[in-house]
């Protein structure tokens, strides 16, 4: 009997451990409360202390289906990975990445997939600092298709040109001054290009917010 009850606390204990170290999709039923959790995520990353993911557990979570609370569309950077600086696990957000962090039909085709179809509360469009794709665009850069690509960075060039004539813009701290631009473009553009999703925000089933990664320090700003 001793070693059946120890055998049970040991089960349960493990099974309330498995549930504390991850984020519990379920709860999150609000935009604002998305946003709470992405930041919250942020917070422990920043501060050394990552929840302790059971990715096994996860994988087995989410093998028949999947409820993530929210989107990231981020640069393609390799030091902005979102589910490492959120803090999150297998099954709790989207992740869409592109040089840049610029819409394309195709992204925002995969957000109202996301929001309509999976009931994400939140998309948030993430720029970061010292981002070579804006100082590409800035600097006129032309390589094959990505032409095109920092093409669609160019009207936030021009609006810092414009507020900063006399300045060189493509240098620091200029240039991530043109990233918070092109972040709040792309949240425009997203719109603009989608019924689907402002319909969602009208209702307030949905949030669309912008958002600036610090590489030098791992902290995300809400803007």
């Amino acid at each position: 009997m001793k070693f059946t009850l120890s055998a049970a606390l040991a089960i349960m204990l493990a099974s309330a451990t498995a549930i504390a170290f991850e984020v519990d999709e379920s709860k999150i039923t609000t935009p604002d409360e998305a946003l709470a959790a992405l930041t919250e995520g942020n917070e422990r990353f920043v501060s050394g202390k990552p929840l302790n993911q059971d990715f096994s557990r996860q994988i087995a979570k989410t093998s028949e289906d999947q409820k993530p609370y929210a989107t990231v569309l981020s640069c393609l950077d390799s030091r902005v990975p979102p589910e490492i600086i959120f803090d999150q696990g297998i099954g709790d957000i989207f992740v869409g990445r592109v040089a840049g962090n610029v819409e394309s039909v195709n992204m925002v085709g995969s957000f109202e997939f996301a929001a309509a179809l999976k009931g994400v509360k939140l998309i948030v469009v993430m720029g970061h600092t010292s981002c070579g794709a804006v100082a590409g665009a800035c600097q006129n850069a032309k390589l094959g298709n990505l032409t095109a690509l920092l093409g669609e960075i160019q009207p936030a060039v021009q609006l810092v040109k414009h507020d900063h004539p006399n300045e060189n813009v493509c240098e620091s701290p200029l240039v991530d001054d043109i990233s918070v631009a092109n972040v709040n473009e792309t949240i425009k553009d997203i719109r603009e290009m989608s019924p689907v999703i402002t319909d969602l925000e009208a209702k307030g089933k949905l949030k669309l917010v912008g958002a600036m990664y610090d590489i030098t320090t791992g902290k995300v700003t809400f803007i």
